[in-house]
């Protein structure tokens, strides 16, 4: 992934830097009454002037200037070194000797020799811009001589012209500066992104692994109590049903440490769950339990119906009065729906300890299923009931 997240940006630097190199070939083509030799423009020295200033320039500010001075809000620095910059580009006048050298050349290709603006103290002539075959040039103080005269031999080539203003150089560097500065900020932001989601889904993991750590306990010593219960009145089931917990407990110490499990695992932990409670049920409690279809690869986060399960055996089972629990799985091709409902029980005593199943369970709901999920608690006359219902 980061792999191909720097194939993609180095590409996306490469096309925009070919674009840039192709943008004044086009134009010297463009503003040339008579074609020249690509070739020659991508050897004169003034081409390689005009790309490379702006390309460090470009760099210079987004990888130092920006990250350095305005993301601490050193706002004047920033400016200041920026105007200093722009004086380099007015020095340099990357764009006008790139365009004066390119036309000096094809009028030497086409007609007489032809030099640019000569050191104070030369004779410059008199030379006529608008009898030059590309007309006058965009700037007075880039006359060209007559060529009917001769070059003189002391004529240097000079960067600076002398009272000109790049205007188009300029232009160039005030957009070069403001890419810069957005491509900084960008990845600024896309970086403090990933982080703020990188510690959310920490966050997160740490929250269902405190929740899964609270969970086992309380559901393993519950059901230990059962089998406490079983063993203290020598009843024949106790090896039964330390075998069917060994296969709980398997389940809750290799498979609860995944994120999600397959729904078969989880029916059946809560098969050898319900085989426990059975032995403790009398002639008045009526158990349902059903599931149907195609549970093969669906999967849920382990021990989310489990809790449910448990509190129904744990508030809807009573040795005195008839109880009723029913636990419906139903498996659709997009959705898994869940119900259980047991007695409620008015004379049964206030517990001490309030139960922290269902809170943790509707917490993990929402962290693993925002929005795709819908869990309805309710208590209609004499009956709790629990509704679930997962987008798989």
């Amino acid at each position: 992934m980061i792999v191909s997240k720097k194939a993609t940006n180095i590409f996306i630097h490469a096309a925009g830097w070919l674009v840039f190199f192709g943008f004044p070939l086009l134009f010297m083509n463009r503003t040339q009454q008579s074609s020249s030799s690509t070739y020659n423009v991508i050897l004169s020295p003034y081409y390689w002037l005009f790309c490379l200033t702006y390309i460090f320039m470009f760099y210079f500010n987004a990888w130092y200037l920006v990250p350095r001075f305005v993301f601490h809000k050193k706002y004047v620095v920033y400016g200041l070194i920026v105007l200093l910059l722009s004086g380099c580009v007015y020095f340099l006048q990357p764009f006008d000797n790139l365009l004066l050298h390119n036309l000096v050349k094809e009028k030497q290709s086409t007609a007489a020799p032809i030099g640019p603006q000569l050191i104070p103290g030369a004779d410059s002539g008199n030379a006529n811009p608008k009898n030059l075959p590309f007309g006058p040039l965009p700037h007075e103080d880039l006359r060209m001589q007559d060529p009917s005269l001769k070059k003189p031999s002391n004529q240097i080539i000079l960067i600076h012209q002398s009272g000109n203003i790049d205007m188009v150089g300029l232009f160039i560097f005030i957009i070069v500066i403001g890419l810069g500065i957005a491509m900084s900020t960008v990845q600024k932001w896309q970086l403090t992104e990933q982080m703020v989601i990188r510690a959310e889904a920490e966050k997160t993991h740490a929250e269902l692994s405190f929740l899964k750590a609270q969970i086992n306990p309380h559901f393993l010593f519950n059901t230990l109590n059962n089998i406490y219960a079983l063993s203290v009145t020598d009843s024949e089931h106790t090896s039964e049903s330390i075998m069917k917990l060994s296969n709980i407990m398997r389940y809750v110490t290799d498979e609860v440490t995944e994120d999600f499990v397959l729904l078969q695992s989880e029916i059946d932990c809560i098969n050898d769950y319900i085989d426990l409670q059975k032995l403790r049920l009398g002639k008045k409690n009526k158990l349902d339990f059903n599931f149907n279809g195609d549970m093969a690869q669906k999967k849920v986060p382990p021990l989310v119906l489990m809790t449910f399960i448990e509190n129904v055996f744990k508030y809807g089972v009573s040795k005195h009065e008839p109880s009723v629990i029913s636990i419906n799985i139903k498996v659709t091709e997009d959705k898994i729906l869940f119900t259980c409902e047991n007695t409620i029980f008015d004379n049964r005593p206030a517990s001490s300890r309030k139960g922290i199943g269902i809170t943790n369970t509707r917490q993990r709901l929402q962290h693993i299923y925002p929005g795709r999920h819908r869990l309805n608690i309710s208590q209609e006359a004499a009956m709790f009931r629990v509704e679930l219902e997962i987008d798989a």
